[in-house]
């Protein structure tokens, strides 16, 4: 299944859209003004909200934990490197590899890849392609993919 995340040029804090192959809105996520660490909570089209993502504030490198209905099930942590940025998924068993400053990188799991996430380039604000494997939950997909954009997001902020 294809998905695109369409995020808005102008807006006050994070919002995203992201819609499925027919252009059609699957999801909407939007980011919690005025707090503490990153907050993003994703919905969907009935605004039930599906996933909730939060970053952890006062850790050494970049720390987000995915919440589903209330539950944690992952942890991404941002791994120390020199020469390029590298993230473990805890809890879902995926490992990251590929160019994170160019948006083209996968989520693999057991040698297999889950999800690729590419940049589509000539659009008006920051839109992506994610590629998500038949049977791999569509809303932890979504919801890794947008821990690393904030984590990126935060690097670009902090140069």
């Amino acid at each position: 299944m294809k998905l695109y995340l369409k995020q808005k040029i102008f807006s006050i804090g994070d919002k995203f859209f992201v819609y499925d192959a027919n252009g059609e809105e699957r999801y909407r996520v939007e980011g919690q003004l005025f707090s503490f660490g990153k907050k993003l909570h994703v919905y969907d089209c009935n605004e039930r909200e599906v996933a909730f993502i939060r970053q952890k504030v006062m850790a050494f490198l970049p720390r987000y934990y995915i919440e589903k209905e209330g539950v944690e099930i992952a942890e991404v942590v941002k791994k120390f490197t020199f020469f390029y940025p590298k993230y473990e998924i805890n809890g879902l068993g995926w490992e990251i590899e590929g160019d994170f400053f160019d948006h083209d990188y996968e989520m693999v799991s057991g040698g297999q890849t889950v999800v690729t996430v590419s940049k589509q380039w000539f659009t008006l604000g920051d839109a992506y392609e994610i590629d998500i494997a038949p049977g791999v939950d569509e809303v932890t997909a979504l919801a890794a993919v947008l821990v690393i954009d904030a984590c990126l997001d935060d690097q670009k902020s902090s140069d």
